[in-house]
């Protein structure tokens, strides 16, 4: 059987599925019912400092992004960090560390930027035995208008300073999590490490409205009338998050940097993209509150099924096996081949590989055959593009095909070069990089 447990900057659980930091983390009741379900661990919900409390809207805090049949897509909230005293989550915090021993415990924090207010802040959360903190550098709206979140995590010199601090004044582990709400992860990322960081937590969420109500013409979600900018996440950000996460992978200056992978995540094929791409662990927001806490179940269920597959006995057997295969675009193999197949057996004639195709594309499928609706690749047109595979409704009815190593493409009437096993050094390859 596959062991699921992890290490990640030297805090142990039993699997690698945390809860992200975040309104299933508020309070003892939601996490004590998280663990009771099977949650590796969780990032209990942004602290702040003692003062004025935190205000939430008493209105719509949240809106989606739906398909027509309901299903969501992406997530959006206005929620502020917990709007608790800060006494009353340490002491939940030490109760439910104190009950679950074995599970990670990690705790987020937010405060103003000066190193006073992150000094006393930790030196309270570690009197709960909690495992580890996480420096929230990303969230993206209401706190960055104050100086805090984001509007740190934006600043390489702030990140790299706070870290330092965070380091200095505490013996846990510090992760510190970073707003993808800039142009280039990677000087985050670094800072990160320069400070001393044990790891980096990423996405959180992005800058985003969700519509307008067509009735009244206003930003929707609204509260009394007015609406502002959230935080986004849920399925439609992790495409964006895994090249994130990969770009720390890849780049030399936080080459090996524990990654906590963060957005989109509902299932165990969710994770193994992220694990696969480096991360040591992921963590769970949006999937948790839009199914409930027992989807870890499923999640921990199917990832020990494939890695029994695979023959994997631990996470780090395939954990950043798929950054080798990522390169910069100018290094592609330009002289690989592909074609599209259709299966006849499977093909349902609805045509929209058709359209798309004729429409959009290169005209490379036809629509009929002997007076017959019928839907066949023209290999002489056909680009390998994917479009067709795409929207085909039917799993496993289009197919990409690879031409091998001498075999005549027919839109070109040349042979396929052989494969190289690091194409970016083919004699071949017009655009090789040359050795420095």
């Amino acid at each position: 059987m596959a062991d699921l447990r992890c290490s990640f900057a030297g805090i142990k659980s039993p699997n690698p599925f945390w809860l992200a930091s975040a309104p299933p983390t508020d309070k003892a009741y939601n996490v004590h019912r998280a663990f009771e379900a099977g949650w590796g661990g969780v990032v209990w919900k942004t602290l702040g400092e003692d003062g004025p409390p935190i205000v939430n809207v008493n209105g719509p805090r949240y809106g989606a992004l739906l398909t027509p049949d309901r299903r969501m897509l992406g997530f959006n909230n206005i929620e502020l960090i917990t709007d608790r005293p800060l006494q009353t989550n340490l002491d939940e915090i030490r109760e439910v560390k104190r009950a679950w021993p074995e599970r990670a415990l990690v705790v987020s924090l937010m405060v103003p930027c000066t190193e006073a207010a992150w000094k006393a802040i930790l030196a309270r959360v570690e009197g709960t035995g909690a495992d580890g903190v996480e420096l929230n550098f990303g969230c993206p709206h209401g706190m960055s208008e104050r100086g805090m979140g984001a509007a740190v995590g934006q600043v390489p010199e702030y990140i790299e300073q706070v870290t330092a601090w965070c380091k200095q004044h505490s013996r846990l582990p510090v992760i510190v999590k970073l707003t993808p709400n800039v142009t280039d992860i990677r000087p985050a990322a670094a800072a990160a490490r320069r400070g001393g960081a044990d790891a980096v937590s990423l996405i959180n969420t992005i800058n985003s409205i969700i519509g307008v109500d067509p009735l009244t013409l206003t930003i929707s979600p609204a509260t009394g009338g007015m609406g502002s900018h959230g935080g986004y996440c849920g399925p439609a950000v992790k495409p964006i998050a895994l090249h994130m996460v990969a770009e720390i992978g890849r780049a030399a200056a936080t080459a090996g940097l524990p990654i906590s992978g963060i957005g989109g995540i509902a299932s165990w094929r969710d994770a193994l993209d992220y694990i696969a791409l480096g991360a040591g662990n992921v963590q769970v927001c949006t999937a948790a509150m839009a199914y409930g806490f027992k989807i870890v179940q499923d999640m921990a269920s199917g990832l020990s099924e494939y890695m029994d597959e695979r023959g994997f006995a631990t996470i780090e057997d395939f954990r950043g096996r798929a950054l080798p295969s990522i390169t910069d675009w100018q290094y592609l193999n330009l002289n690989a081949i592909s074609k599209a197949e259709i299966a006849q057996d499977l093909c349902i004639r609805c045509g929209r590989c058709h359209i798309a195709c004729e429409d959009t594309s290169h005209q490379a499928i036809t629509a009929t055959k002997d007076g017959a609706r019928h839907f066949e690749v023209k290999d002489e047109d056909c680009v390998g593009c994917n479009l067709c595979v795409t929207v085909c409704p039917v799993p496993e009815c289009i197919t990409l095909r690879q031409l091998a190593p001498g075999e005549l493409d027919a839109r070109t009437g040349l042979a396929v070069l052989a494969q190289a096993a690091d194409w970016t050094r083919h004699p071949n390859n017009p655009l090789r990089r040359q050795p420095a």
